[in-house]
């Protein structure tokens, strides 16, 4: 883990993992996504429940996401590693994919079940919060010119949204809400079937691993445009030094 913190070790790791990474990612899905459409109907909610194959590992990835740029704050602001505002920068967009993806899908799996595609569930506003934190974190880096002070506000601001996730894990324990309790982590154990739990268990394997690859992707390139940044002010410098000095004839 410390020799992935030079980016040039972690150039080269990425490279010899990606494809890998992408590949399986392929597998998952479309295992996954097969198991899904021959999974039996639900007894109550019929077809309309399949939609949670999407919902569900969205709604996992987006407050997981959030947890590894809690991780990676602490990194920058604690540890200073080298590459943790990189691996944080790199997740925010990802992360308020996949939020959106969770509050389209959940949305229209609420219109069938609920007759209306929102309101303000307890569940459903901290979720919200979160997206809007996301597209926070992604202007705030973008409206800081100066990398270190936008990583370290970047991380202040992660540090300070983090107590969102427990609001959206324990939301529908705390309140009486719409949206339904856990029903697959939970203490007496998974309530769906069988046929319908390994379908969404391997959706979520595979929406992690597609998180997985975008991530180091987006790190990678995040490593790459801090060095053409790096290159083009060298360049720029040693472009003005070496300009003749113009001077008056006398």
């Amino acid at each position: 883990m410390l020799n992935l913190a030079n980016p040039t070790v972690f150039l080269g790791v990425a490279r010899r993992l990606l494809p890998w990474l992408a590949g399986l990612t392929a597998i998952l899905f479309a295992v996954g996504l097969t198991l899904g459409l021959q999974a039996p109907p639900d007894y109550q909610q019929g077809e309309t429940a399949k939609i949670m194959y999407l919902h569900v590992p969205a709604a996992w990835l987006s407050t997981f996401i959030y947890g590894v740029m809690t991780l990676a704050a602490l990194g920058t602001l604690v540890w200073r590693h080298p590459l943790a505002d990189a691996a944080q920068k790199a997740a925010a967009p990802l992360g308020a994919g996949f939020t959106f993806i969770c509050l389209v899908t959940g949305s229209l799996w609420g219109k069938p079940m609920w007759g209306t595609y929102w309101v303000w569930d307890a569940r459903l506003t901290s979720v919200l919060v979160l997206f809007i934190l996301y597209l926070g974190l992604i202007a705030l880096w973008r409206s800081i010119e100066e990398p270190s002070r936008a990583a370290r506000a970047a991380a202040i601001l992660t540090l300070v949204g983090a107590v969102d996730l427990p609001i959206i894990k324990f939301s529908v324990d705390w309140w009486n809400t719409l949206h339904q309790p856990a029903s697959v982590f939970r203490m007496g154990g998974p309530t769906i079937a069988p046929e319908l739990l390994w379908p969404l268990l391997i959706m979520a394997i595979a929406f992690t691993f597609l998180f997985l690859t975008l991530h180091v992707m987006a790190i990678r390139n995040e490593i790459l445009r801090r060095r053409l940044a790096r290159l083009t002010m060298i360049a720029a410098a040693q472009g003005d030094a070496a300009a003749p000095v113009l001077r008056t004839a006398p």
